[in-house]
Order: C-alpha cells, then sequence, then structure tokens
C-alpha cells in the first residue's frame, strides 16, 4: 500500500517525495542548516520549489556548504564565478543577497547566541501544529510570517518577504502543515 502524501509531494519527483517525507516540518535547530534553509527559500522568489531542490546540491559546493562565516567574505571574484555556475541560480540580486544576508545572520547569532535562538522566538519557541484538510487550506503567509518578514526586513536581509518566511517556517518545522491524511502529519508533532 503507498503511503498517503501531501498532495504537492504526491505529485513530484522522487526528490521532492524524499523531502516531504525526511524533512520538510521537522523541528530544526541547526545554525549551518537554517542559513542553507533561509538562502534556499529566497533563492526560490519566483519560482518552483522543485527547481531548488534539483539545485541544492549544487547549492552546497558553490556556498562552501552554507558556512556562514565563509559566505559572508565573499568578494567580487566570488560573486563572478557564482554567476558562472549552472549548478545554481544565477540571478545577481539573490547571489548578493546571500552575502548580505550572511553578514547579517552573523549579527543575530552573535546578538542571541544563535541564529535558532532568534527565529523560534516567532512561534514562541515550539512548533504550530495546523490541522489543515487538504492543500488548499494551507496559508501562503500568517501573522508569525508577517513579524518574521518585519523583523528580518528591518534588520536588512533581502529576499524575504512574507510568503517566503512562512516557506520558511513550513520547511524547518516551526509549524507542521502536513494534511491530516498525510503519514507525515502525526510524526511530525512528536
Amino acid at each position: 500500500m503507498s503511503k498517503i502524501r501531501c498532495e504537492w509531494a504526491a505529485q513530484g519527483s522522487e526528490l521532492e517525495k524524499a523531502y516531504h517525507d525526511q524533512e520538510w516540518g521537522v523541528p530544526l535547530h541547526d545554525d549551518r542548516l537554517w542559513f542553507e534553509f533561509l538562502t534556499l527559500e529566497g533563492a526560490q522568489a519566483g519560482l518552483s520549489w522543485s527547481t531548488v531542490l534539483n539545485k541544492r546540491e549544487g547549492y552546497r559546493k558553490a556556498f562552501d556548504n552554507f558556512d556562514v562565516k565563509k559566505v559572508a567574505r565573499y568578494n567580487e571574484k566570488k560573486i563572478a564565478q557564482l554567476l558562472e555556475n549552472p549548478k545554481i541560480i544565477r540571478n545577481k540580486l539573490k547571489i548578493n543577497s546571500t552575502i548580505t544576508n550572511a553578514q547579517l545572520f552573523m549579527k543575530i547569532q552573535k546578538e542571541y547566541g544563535a541564529f535558532d535562538a532568534y527565529i523560534w522566538q516567532f512561534v514562541d519557541g515550539k512548533p504550530k501544529v495546523n490541522h489543515w484538510k487538504n492543500s488548499a487550506d494551507v496559508p501562503v503567509s500568517t501573522a508569525e510570517s508577517d513579524a518574521m518578514f518585519k523583523d528580518l526586513k528591518k534588520r536588512g536581509f533581502k529576499f524575504v518577504g512574507t510568503t517566503i518566511c512562512y516557506a520558511l517556517m513550513q520547511a524547518t518545522g516551526m509549524v507542521n502543515d502536513h494534511t491530516t491524511d498525510c503519514f507525515c502529519y502525526h510524526l511530525k508533532q512528536a
């Protein structure tokens, strides 16, 4: 018997199914992964998640496995190399935003001790469990994603609109948006 998944994953590629089953909605507490997801969600702006997911390994190699300290020091020579790399999305604004966001990410780490401590405050430190019957019910933004966006924007972050912030919240388990019929729904509540 096949597993019932959220509609977007059920209709997706094997890579999307694996991502859905193993990562999407799992509470995250690792700053390197936070920077990776922040970068990838920003890269998705105007594109499909499958496009970004297919380039994820290319991003890891191109951006030094999302080592925030290294990325924060990227210079024009490195930017030029990235713009020539077909394994990532070659958008200069998105590449530049990754560098800016790395610098700001480190400021938050210094202020809060970890980016993780900062970001989880938007859901009071614990995942918000939703009870969506189907994918049409799932919102693209919430009051929490609005607050996150406003704070990140005030700090100078780029490519962090409220929809991107909500996608980040979903991906990193700040919210459980698996539909109630999805086999992951109950697994991700633990």
